[in-house]
């Protein structure tokens, strides 16, 4: 196992998915990766001041850190990233109202509602505090990356701002330290890509951006699972097992993710699908992970020990 220590610079950033563009670094299953990413947005902080000290090419979308190839990886088999360590940046905003979106239409929002908080972030404590209204409010941190997924083996440059089958901006909370997520993998090499650091995020996203900042230190470790077929993303959480399901439909996506979860279940205890989903609606939770990005996030939740084999017992 080698641990790569990669520096911040330009060589390193990418702000698309695409089979066509050449990796800058090539890893191996086991290898781990640290490394500081900006924020979404290209973002760094300078003595409390948001500064963007890399060039963000023309139509890039979010920064990330990337493409790592894989040595080994084929597609049709399983990228699994496990997540070391997040350490968020001091400093992180939210802005809300200037997305064009139908939740701003439903809620009569317009251009002059625009506002973007300042948060004031302490991975020591794990909070973070933003004053607004006359008051200062302070939430827990819960940090994750909103990006982490493959190109799609089609031509082209490829939008950062969807999730799709091979990963991307699935923006899932429960993604946190401790994590492991499990991608198809897509193209040859995997091509990975990651970023997009969330300090803290309810489920929905629901002003299309979570509290937003850099990471100063995103530790991955890249592992490929070649005995593992899987069609769509999966993640072993410390909360539990969770499947996604991603489509323009809400309810679509909602089906997508419970299969998902219907197959766990039977890979886990032996059952077909509908003892799966039979004993599943006592246990299973369903989540809107995002509906913001033009293609809608849901995720199926199996909490940790939630069913419970009793061996000998037929009754």
């Amino acid at each position: 196992m080698t641990v790569h220590e990669i520096p911040l610079d330009s060589s390193s950033l990418i702000g698309c998915f695409s089979k066509e563009i050449p990796s800058f670094i090539t890893v191996r299953s086991g290898d781990r990766i640290k490394c500081t990413i900006p924020d979404a947005g290209w973002g760094m902080y300078e003595n409390g001041i948001r500064v963007k000290p890399y060039d963000r090419p023309p139509g890039a979308g979010h920064a990330l850190i990337g493409p790592v190839y894989v040595e080994g990886a084929k597609a049709g088999m399983t990228l699994a990233v496990t997540i070391n360590e997040l350490v968020t940046g001091p400093f992180g905003f939210t802005a809300a109202g200037h997305y064009p979106n139908w939740q701003n239409r439903m809620l009569g929002l317009t251009a002059y509602d625009e506002i973007i908080l300042s948060w004031k972030l302490s991975s020591t404590q794990q909070t973070g505090s933003c004053a607004i209204g006359g008051k200062t409010f302070q939430v827990a941190l819960n940090p994750f990356l909103g990006v982490m997924g493959m190109p799609p083996n089609e031509p082209g440059n490829h939008s950062t701002f969807p999730p799709r089958s091979c990963g991307g901006n699935i923006d899932c909370k429960e993604l946190v330290k401790g994590s492991t997520l499990y991608l198809p993998i897509s193209v040859d090499g995997a091509l990975f890509c990651f970023g997009d650091g969330h300090a803290a995020q309810g489920d929905g996203e629901v002003s299309c951006q979570a509290i937003e900042c850099p990471m100063e230190l995103a530790d991955i470790t890249i592992t490929l699972e070649e005995n593992m077929a899987i069609t769509q993303p999966r993640a072993f959480t410390p909360n539990g097992w969770v499947t996604f399901g991603f489509h323009e439909d809400l309810n679509e996506a909602t089906v997508i993710a419970l299969d998902g979860m219907l197959q766990l279940m039977g890979e886990k205890y032996g059952l077909d699908r509908v003892e799966a989903i039979a004993i599943g609606s006592s246990v299973i939770d369903l989540r809107i992970t995002q509906i913001v990005n033009g293609v809608k996030g849901v995720h199926a939740v199996l909490p940790h020990n939630a069913l419970s084999v009793l061996e000998g017992d037929d009754s």
